[in-house]
């Protein structure tokens, strides 16, 4: 899908621009239901993007952009997307239940793995600034419907986790500050 002219480590003007319908013109989502990819790692992206294509992971909107994408393709939308600065969603803070989602993420123990800054890492992605409505989802995908592509240690952590919980937790890791890496993108 690299068009005459690009190098692999650079995606094709149309793939990006279908790319940005629902993830942004620069990987910032707009729409709330779709994550932001801007300053995800890299790796992150190349194993989420890799998931799609060989449907071990279902995004219907995706399947069909996906398919029979090169590996050198992949590996140039991951480098772009993990290179674009990252910006917090907006939405009204809302102080109770961002007190509450920290106490969820410090009980979690979210850092962990998302770093203190839930800036990620490597395979795990970064949380801070990502959208609300996006979080909420996915961990609740993530809690209720374990299967094929998923990530069994969010399972784990999650399983238990009452619809109140993951509301603050995803409302605590939407309003966190982007660090500053990834407000910068990553190299």
């Amino acid at each position: 899908m690299v068009l005459p002219g690009l190098t692999s480590a650079q995606p094709a003007p149309a793939l990006l621009a279908n790319c940005a319908t629902c993830h942004g013109v620069d990987g910032n989502a707009t729409v709330a239901a779709f994550p932001s990819l801007a300053a995800q790692p890299k790796v992150f992206l190349e194993t989420q993007l890799v998931l799609i294509r060989e449907g071990l992971r279902d995004i219907p909107g995706m399947a069909d952009v996906m398919k029979g994408m090169s590996d050198d393709t992949i590996s140039a939308l991951a480098t772009h997307y993990a290179a674009q600065p990252a910006r917090v969603q907006p939405g009204p803070l809302r102080p109770e239940l961002f007190r509450a989602g920290q106490a969820v993420a410090r009980q979690a123990l979210c850092g962990t793995c998302h770093l203190p800054d839930f800036a990620g890492q490597q395979q795990v992605p970064r949380l801070a600034g990502q959208n609300e409505a996006y979080l909420l989802q996915t961990m609740k995908q993530l809690r209720d419907s374990p299967g094929p592509g998923r990530d069994t240690i969010m399972a784990a952590t999650l399983h238990g986790m009452q619809d109140g919980d993951l509301e603050a937790l995803a409302h605590h890791l939407a309003q966190s500050p982007v660090p500053r890496a990834a407000a910068a993108g990553r190299p």
